[in-house]
């Protein structure tokens, strides 16, 4: 089948379809459509979309992006929370075969069995425009999950782009660094002005891809116990690592404890988290295991 080109990444033609359906925009999903030809094929050049690929497209919206990826890739999967968007998404997804509209909460939806199912168990792609408030408990979860990525493309605030891909000891970096840097190589592709969005974001946006690592660049015996101790040391900036870790309600420690594995890592008494990479972290979860 020829599949026709996308439309949609015209603000005209977005303005037509959300005045055919009356459609309003709900703030508690956070929704700010793409209407920039030019992000958009930025985002499916940066994604490197291509025939032979399956791709999760997380919040769609009126499916503007939806369109650029189905006309690249071989079976598209969007997931949609918003259950107004689902019949708009049916009209202007008509011309594709390959798309499948699921009406569910991306954090619901189990992506190991979708990837199973749709591409063999084989890594997928996941693009998506996220909404601010829930990107970083989307992002982890694809990671924590272990779901099997290839790469993930995404549009997020421009703060949560720089915070992703910053080293120790700038005031951006913080647990969301740590973990994103484990799991994957992050990129910034472009930066996004708010007038590219209809309706237009308070904020400056960016798309960044994260290309999984084949092998996790550090080596650690309890990942989980890394991340706690991760989220521990940066849920208190200001307290000293041992103060930090002692004072979490996930970790149950005596201050010795801390104390002694953070010599023995060779690290100063009264060090701080923000200042320590992730190899450190996996030295320190390794030490305290023990």
């Amino acid at each position: 089948m020829d599949r026709p080109l996308p439309t949609l990444g015209n603000p005209q033609n977005t303005i037509a379809v959300l005045q055919k359906y009356g459609f309003n925009f709900q703030k508690k999903f956070g929704q700010n459509f793409l209407i920039d030809t030019h992000v958009l094929d930025k985002i499916i050049a940066a994604a490197n979309i291509g025939p032979d690929d399956f791709v999760v497209e997380i919040g769609p919206g009126i499916g503007t992006m939806t369109q650029y990826l189905a006309y690249a890739a071989r079976e598209v999967c969007a997931v949609e929370i918003d259950h107004n968007l689902i019949p708009i998404l049916e009209d202007t997804l008509s011309g594709y075969d390959n798309v499948t509209v699921l009406n569910k909460d991306i954090l619901k939806v189990d992506l190991n069995a979708l990837a199973q199912e749709k591409n063999g168990g084989r890594p997928i792609k996941v693009v998506a425009n996220l909404p601010y408030y829930i990107t970083t408990p989307i992002v982890m979860g694809l990671f924590e999950n272990h779901v099997p990525l290839e790469s993930v493309t995404v549009m997020v605030q421009k703060e949560v782009a720089e915070r992703m891909q910053v080293g120790p000891g700038t005031k951006d970096y913080g647990a969301l660094s740590l973990a994103v840097q484990y799991y994957a190589e992050p990129y910034i592709v472009a930066n996004v002005p708010p007038n590219c969005f209809m309706p237009r974001p308070k904020v400056g946006s960016a798309v960044i891809r994260l290309t999984l690592h084949t092998d996790t660049p550090i080596q650690v015996k309890d990942e989980k116990l890394m991340f706690r101790l991760i989220r521990a040391s940066f849920n208190q900036r200001r307290k000293t690592l041992v103060n930090g870790i002692t004072n979490s309600a996930e970790l149950q420690y005596t201050k010795e404890e801390v104390a002694q594995a953070i010599e023995k890592c060779g690290f100063p008494p009264a060090v701080r988290g923000e200042t320590l990479e992730l190899k450190q972290f996996a030295m320190l979860s390794d030490a305290l295991q023990e």
